[in-house]
């Protein structure tokens, strides 16, 4: 499952089961998902391809490309809100006879947790997570079909899931339609508590139309529902009554519903501008707006600049009490779950090493991240004032295609 907590994006996250969200405090890979596969682009998306630097490849009229091949590394590292991650992620994708495209990705991350829920509650702690991820693409006339399955351990959780899309080409290649699913389990414990077991499920539904307007311009439309079920909560985290702790109590249910909207448009002199929207609600009237803009640029022949900036804000579900004033069916005080609003500002910068036409290429790349989160009716223990925090993401990677 794709997951972006309230450290990396808080309005993307908030579409993810809560015992998920607070696991992926700090965890960059799933915010920036560098590991993207994209889907088949006729030779109307060339020209856009090239001045965003994306995975859209140019495809003859009539017919799905598949992903290049390709190997990537890439170092991560986060720090914020109490909370440092870091590792190192691996993928290779190889196409086998024009149809087939295979790949393979590992992802590791080592947290050190000092936030402000384990501060005020339990002792600071480290762990380690390993992700591993399979998949192919295979392309069936105008379409192409992807299945891929995940999995993830760390000490107390261990999360996997199958995944399968379908992209197909309509009108002579100047529509694209995706059509998604996922299904996804998970395993919880407790380190401090060897006899707590519990297991969540995860139905992931995903609908998207890109459309090319003209050799300039494209836009898209996505769909998402998503229906939880199990333990959704985190067996660490507590809540308040009157100032005394108690353990939080989630519902064993969630439907949640997201839709996005995107634009992407050629200025015609070596740069490209991207527009995108997103709306979120659920069932526990969780209601999140995000809005992001982008802007990117080739400055000579080497090099590719990009940057963005994201504003987004969330208003709290019904359970969540800062500090209750009676015991309720359904109560926590999971601040990914208040009334808060984030600021990104960020950039990427791309460096073409070495490239022979038609053989490989070759490519450097940093991206920086600045974030600030302030949460409305989340107090801070520690100071008695309202909770806030900025953190900075980093990445350096080589992408090589061939």
């Amino acid at each position: 499952m794709a997951c972006k907590g309230a450290v990396v994006d808080a309005t993307e996250r908030v579409s993810q089961p809560p015992s998920r969200l607070a696991r992926s405090l700090g965890r960059v890979a799933e915010a920036t998902h560098w590991i993207g596969r994209a889907a088949g682009a006729t030779h109307w998306l060339a020209r856009l391809a090239g001045v965003l630097g994306t995975a859209l490849g140019a495809a003859p009229a009539h017919a799905v490309a598949l992903p290049e091949n390709s190997a990537e590394g890439m170092l991560h590292v986060f720090k914020g809100g109490g909370v440092t991650a870091s590792g190192p992620a691996l993928l290779v994708r190889k196409s086998l006879a024009d149809r087939v495209s295979l790949s393979g990705s590992y992802y590791v991350d080592s947290v050190s947790n000092a936030s402000i829920d384990v501060v005020t509650t339990a002792s600071p702690f480290r762990e380690r997570r390993n992700a591993y991820d399979l998949g192919m693409d295979y392309v069936v006339r105008d379409s192409l079909i992807s299945v891929s399955t995940s999995y993830s351990k760390e000490p107390d959780y261990v999360a996997s899931a199958v995944n399968m899309d379908v992209a197909q080409e309509v009108f002579g290649g100047m529509t694209t339609v995706n059509l998604g699913f996922t299904r996804a389990a998970d395993q919880v414990r407790k380190v401090t508590d060897a006899a707590f077991y519990d297991e969540a499920k995860h139905w992931q539904y995903r609908l998207g139309i890109t459309q090319v307007l003209s050799p300039s311009w494209l836009m898209g439309a996505s769909v998402e529902a998503i229906s939880d079920s199990g333990y959704l909560g985190n067996p660490y985290r507590v809540a308040l009554i009157f100032g005394a702790p108690v353990p939080e109590r989630y519902p064993r249910t969630r439907s949640s519903r997201s839709i996005k909207l995107r634009a992407v448009g050629d200025l015609g002199s070596r740069d490209a501008v991207r527009a995108e929207y997103r709306y979120f609600y659920d069932n526990w009237d969780v209601r999140a707006h995000t809005v992001e803009a982008g802007y990117s640029r080739y400055v000579g022949s080497s090099w590719l600049a990009d940057g963005f900036v994201r504003v987004n804000g969330q208003n709290q579900a019904l359970f969540y009490k800062d500090d209750a004033s009676a015991a309720t069916t359904y109560l926590t005080r999971n601040r990914q779950l208040s009334t808060f609003n984030g600021f990104s500002l960020g950039g990427k910068l791309s460096y073409t090493y070495e490239r022979v036409p038609g053989q490989y290429e070759i490519k450097l790349n940093a991206g920086y991240e600045l974030m600030r989160f302030k949460y409305s009716n989340f107090t801070d223990l520690r100071t008695g004032g309202a909770y806030a925090f900025t953190a900075h993401v980093m990445q350096f990677y080589v992408t090589a295609t061939y």
